[in-house]
């Protein structure tokens, strides 16, 4: 199902899954945390997404209200992202996810490389 048929329906999880609905989304929100972080950081911290997927997510983000984009009027230009309140509302959320799959993971299957869900401030993001 696409976001636009999701977005149809009333119902939350709906609209909240529309919301979130890629691989990269949660991941640029743990990234992003509590601070503000410019282009070019979160593309250096998620070293495995071409810069134009980290475009079309971060513009979609900022269309649902997650992340506000603040653009500096500079040369070179400047863009910095940070989380809304919506967006930083989901950092618990995501961090129970995190704890739900550690608990249930079958043995043997830990990418030795996943450190996406990392609460240390300043890793990268590899998968």
């Amino acid at each position: 199902m696409k976001k636009n048929e999701l977005m149809q329906y009333s119902c939350p999880l709906g609209k909240a899954m529309a919301a979130l609905g890629s691989k990269w989304k949660p991941i640029i929100v743990l990234v992003i945390k509590d601070r503000k972080l410019r282009f070019g950081e979160l593309a250096v911290r998620i070293n495995v997404i071409s810069r134009k997927v980290l475009t079309d997510q971060l513009r979609e983000m900022e269309t649902d209200g997650l992340v506000i984009r603040e653009e500096f009027k500079e040369l070179p230009p400047r863009v910095e992202y940070s989380l809304t309140e919506k967006g930083l509302a989901l950092l618990p959320i995501l961090y129970l996810l995190e704890e739900w799959e550690a608990k249930y993971q079958v043995k043997g299957l830990q990418s030795e490389h996943c450190s996406i869900l990392s609460k240390e401030k300043g890793k990268s993001v590899n998968v």
